[in-house]
């Protein structure tokens, strides 16, 4: 309820955030909670949330492959291998964190937004730092926790209006106050308060609300968050200005190595803060993170991902084989071994949607699984067909007679599409079975909606893996039969 000044209070501004302002993150947190808080979830399920936004597998693979996430440098060029790589929770709250970058951008008070968003990215490369010293076992986490640690600070800015108004002329107004007086005297409450409370909504993770709270007696993981947030602000006014020095001085003390041989690791660290914050969408943010000289240039527009649909890759499908044989030795599931022949499909091959039909186990029907691409959850929903044994219906034919067919606006002699262009909205396309156990069991779908339609090269790549996939099937039925 407001108060008698007529101010919300704090439960109302969660309800609002999460209700009228952000629901389609909060859907977001859901959906991607539900797939890494799954003890039996598969790898393939997180890669089917990534690849269904080109935008979000362009930026995963991105960091993927970045200094930060892969000091070792392993060649990351499949989703199922960036989450191999990194870990399945570790991209599970990445991609939680470019979704609330890419909501935080869309209007409000653009300048707070962004400023608090340079100083959180740059505060979670410095608290990564600072984690490490201190011997931390999961700095992974401490970074996407700094990073998501002033999420309440930036909804409001984003959402705040007319309060938002006030509070930034408070601010501009009044620079000698406490902004966090100002914060209560404006709204009744401290925005520290708003993230604690939207973490817990959102589930953000116990060290984001721990750390907005503030605890008497911090934890060590705590603390470099505490530490990567001060010397962010501090170096705001310049790295030689007396609280930089100061912040900087304090930042070796906890670290626990003398400032000379820490320095070169926080300047430079300033630098992949700028390309982190890029990758992760968030260019007009990396512009404001005050990279010294001896941190090194720092080219934002080279950093910017680029998205694009996929545009046919060989190397790529060669990478997808070669991983999915390497699957193969590691006792995979279906899942994964289908999700990532789609993901070759797809990617690997261009197309504009890939979609795996699976047959019933009564065998009366085969109905749509899983699809990448455009619309492909509309497409997958409706790809559904009897097997009514229809003379020369193209799905009839795959099944009985494991045909392959590749369309290019017409039917092959004898052959009906019109159900497949029905429901495809196309008379184009390639199809291909799955054969296991001697019978067909599925079929993959793929179609390319460019001006380039698919050549013989794009044909036999879709023919291997399906072929792949239908080895992959007999591979792992036979070790389950094994087991028996």
């Amino acid at each position: 309820m407001a108060d008698e000044q007529g101010r919300a209070s704090l439960q109302e501004w969660i309800g609002r955030i999460r209700d009228r302002d952000m629901p389609v993150f909060g859907r977001t947190v859901q959906e991607v909670r539900n797939v890494t808080e799954d003890e039996t979830a598969s790898s393939s399920r997180l890669s089917h949330v990534i690849l269904q936004d080109a935008a979000l597998t362009a930026k995963v693979l991105k960091l993927a492959n970045s200094v930060l996430f892969n000091p070792g440098r392993q060649h990351v060029s499949t989703v199922s291998r960036a989450i191999v790589v990194l870990g399945f929770d570790l991209v599970g709250h990445i991609v939680l964190s470019i979704h609330l970058v890419d909501a935080l951008l869309t209007g409000g008070m653009r300048d707070r937004v962004i400023g608090e968003m340079a100083r959180c990215f740059h505060a979670a490369v410095q608290a990564r730092t600072a984690a490490v010293a201190k011997g931390s076992k999961a700095p992974e986490e401490v970074f996407i926790a700094t990073l998501l640690g002033q999420v309440g600070e930036m909804a409001f800015w984003c959402f705040g209006g007319k309060q938002a108004i006030a509070l930034d002329e408070a601010l501009r107004d009044q620079p000698d106050e406490k902004p966090e007086d100002l914060q209560v005297d404006i709204l009744g409450f401290r925005l520290r308060h708003l993230t604690a409370a939207l973490a817990k909504e959102w589930q953000l993770g116990p060290l984001v609300v721990a750390a907005a709270e503030g605890h008497p007696h911090p934890s060590d993981d705590e603390q470099a968050i505490a530490q990567g947030y001060r010397l962010a602000k501090a170096v705001e006014g310049g790295w030689d200005c007396p609280a930089a020095r100061e912040a900087l001085a304090h930042f070796a003390e906890f670290a626990g190595q003398p400032l000379k041989d820490i320095t070169a690791e926080i300047t430079h660290n300033a630098a992949e803060a700028a390309r982190v914050a890029t990758h992760f969408g968030a260019a007009a943010a990396a512009r404001l993170i005050p990279v010294p000289p001896e941190g090194g240039l720092v080219d934002i527009d080279a950093e910017i991902v680029e998205v694009t649909d996929p545009a046919p890759d060989p190397m790529l499908q060669l990478k997808i084989l070669r991983e999915l044989s390497m699957l193969l030795s590691a006792k995979p599931s279906l899942n994964d071994v289908l999700h990532l022949v789609l993901e070759g499909i797809y990617r690997g091959l261009g197309m504009s949607r890939a979609v795996f039909a699976l047959q019933s186990p009564d065998r009366t029907k085969v109905a749509g699984k899983a699809a990448l691409g455009r619309d492909a959850d509309k497409l997958v929903a409706k790809f559904a067909f009897a097997l009514d044994g229809r003379p020369g219906e193209i799905i009839n034919v795959l099944f009985t007679k494991a045909s392959p067919f590749w369309l290019n606006g017409t039917a092959p002699a004898g052959v009906r599409i019109d159900r497949l262009s029905a429901i495809t909205g196309h008379t184009d396309g390639m199809l291909a079975p799955i054969v296991a156990g001697g019978r067909v069991i599925g079929f993959f779908y793929a179609d390319r909606n460019t001006t380039a339609p698919p050549d013989e090269e794009t044909w036999q790549g879709f023919l291997h893996f399906a072929q792949q996939a239908s080895l992959s099937f007999e591979h792992v039925v036979g070790r389950a039969a094994l087991k028996k």
